[in-house]
């Protein structure tokens, strides 16, 4: 299915000859001389490489409908994970290259977000913040209250954080998923 460039909008994928694209910005332009054009910002799905692109008006562009599912993971089996679709109740195994950061975040029994499209998953869509528990990570010794002062912890998934001294192992923590750090304790 194609579209118009004219009717482009923030968020739209296109699949164009350079892959599956998404819309980040786009301008239409209309100069005194010559005929009009749309000027975008492009964000490549797979890689997440940003470039620019300019288009004549009115020109034609593949449009990609993607297909967004809420799933829940289940379990991990070698170097894939399992979800279930919380609609269909069918399984699918997603590789943890395809998931990319997202496993640092995923424990058994979480729902996400993953979009596909033409039956590939592109990634998966985490919620903001999630609770992990700490599973290991230095003792805090009484009256050691620096203020601003970290340690490392170690989550129940592996991913390590940064966390002010009093948190202890079996801290049930916050953590932002588009930074990686520490909010607050759950």
């Amino acid at each position: 299915m194609s579209i118009s460039t004219n009717d482009l909008k923030n968020g739209m994928a296109l699949n164009l000859p350079d892959g599956l694209m998404t819309v980040v910005e786009f301008q239409h332009v209309k100069p005194g001389k010559g005929g009009a054009f749309v000027r975008t910002k492009l964000k490549n799905v797979r890689t997440g490489a940003v470039v620019e692109k300019t288009f004549r008006a009115d020109e034609k562009v593949g449009h990609a409908t993607i297909d967004k599912r809420e799933m829940q993971y289940l379990y991990r089996e070698g170097d894939d994970y399992v979800f279930m679709d919380n609609q269909s109740y069918d399984q699918m195994n997603v590789s943890t290259k395809t998931l990319g950061d997202a496993v640092n975040y995923l424990k058994e029994g979480d729902v996400a977000v993953l979009p596909s499209w033409n039956e590939e998953v592109l990634g998966c869509d985490l919620p903001a913040a999630v609770e992990l528990v700490v599973t290991e990570t230095e003792p805090g010794i009484q009256g050691d209250r620096v203020s601003g002062a970290r340690k490392a912890a170690t989550m129940e998934t592996g991913l390590v954080v940064q966390v002010p001294l009093f948190i202890e192992i079996g801290e049930t923590l916050k953590i932002d998923t588009r930074t990686g750090e520490y909010l607050t304790r759950a």
